[in-house]
């Protein structure tokens, strides 16, 4: 977990602040593991090229990371949406996106998050349950936007990856998301932001991703989806995200993970802070420690942001993620 200031928090300080980190049926709610009597199964490892035809399903490429998860993003450049006065990057709040795990009993695991305007909730939420896919949460990540956005977390479990990918894909059918451009490329170059301040704030690096600075630890406890152990950075994310505003002043949109012990702490000081609270609520259903994760926003100078996120995140048992 993040160290070294608050008390509580494992990991070990490196130089400058830096942190050196320690080392069914088909598509229903898996069983097993802590609490239900049986064996946790473990991840494999899965190359690209194993995912094939997830991504032919899914209709666009995804890729690997930390060898075990197959990410896909779906951003939602259709969507104009502005909040608070800000017009949301898709990169910063507005990015469907899905992740699968192999495991080593040959089952797969899907999660994901699907951005969905108001008047396309009802008929996704159809077309996921009719291809035999959980919805484990219906929230939003942003206050008072226009037009209305929402979030629904999905979940599905079973032998056949491409078939979860495909009841992924009739859903996001039923959305105005845009097909993959190959030709399309991701905003790179120098932010406008000190990025090197955000670093020393949080006392780990950061990344730019898609136009914004990128923050991101995972839980540093072992959490399980049922029977199922979730690798680091799935399921399990505290993740920040600035938006450059121009002059070193950022939107932040971002995401606590938290033990309900940890809620009660965090909260007060985050507001402390000035950080304004958005959404408080569960990503699983079967999550074992069960997790809350809290929405948050801010609009400010990003370094002060950071420095005022560091006190409430020292307060969890999170490590920084590799992105």
């Amino acid at each position: 977990m993040l160290a070294p200031v608050a008390a509580g928090l494992s990991g070990c300080a490196g130089p400058a602040g830096t942190i050196t980190t320690h080392g069914e049926g088909r598509n229903a709610p898996p069983g097993g593991g802590h609490g239900h009597g049986g064996e946790l199964i473990e991840p494999v490892p899965a190359v690209g090229e194993d995912w094939s035809a997830v991504a032919d399903a899914l209709g666009r490429p995804g890729e690997v990371k930390r060898e075990m998860l197959y990410y896909t993003g779906f951003p939602r450049t259709d969507l104009t949406v502005v909040s608070e006065g800000v017009t949301i990057s898709p990169a910063l709040a507005l990015g469907s996106h899905t992740a699968f795990v192999r495991y080593a009993d040959g089952s797969t695991l899907l999660m994901g998050d699907l951005v969905v305007a108001e008047d396309e909730l009802q008929v996704v939420s159809d077309a996921l349950h009719t291809h035999g896919l959980m919805q484990t949460a219906i929230h939003k990540h942003l206050l008072a936007q226009r037009p209305e956005v929402w979030w629904t977390h999905i979940h599905g479990h079973g032998s056949d990856p491409a078939e979860l990918a495909r009841g992924v894909r009739a859903a996001l059918d039923r959305t105005a998301t845009p097909p993959h451009d190959p030709s399309a490329t991701e905003a790179g170059g120098p932010l406008d932001l000190d990025t090197d301040g955000i670093d020393r704030a949080f006392g780990v690096p950061g990344a730019e991703v898609g136009g914004i600075y990128k923050s991101l630890f995972a839980r540093a406890e072992t959490v399980n989806d049922g029977a199922r152990i979730l690798p680091s950075g799935v399921g399990a994310i505290s993740a920040f995200n600035f938006q450059p505003l121009g002059k070193g002043r950022a939107a932040l949109n971002g995401d606590f993970a938290m033990i309900a012990e940890e809620v009660p702490e965090v909260l007060p000081r985050l507001r402390s802070g000035g950080i304004d609270l958005v959404t408080l609520h569960h990503h699983g259903l079967t999550d074992d420690p069960r997790l809350f994760f809290l929405h948050i926003w801010a609009v400010d100078d990003a370094v002060r942001i950071a420095e005022a996120l560091r006190p409430a995140l020292e307060l969890t048992n999170v490590v920084p993620l590799v992105q």
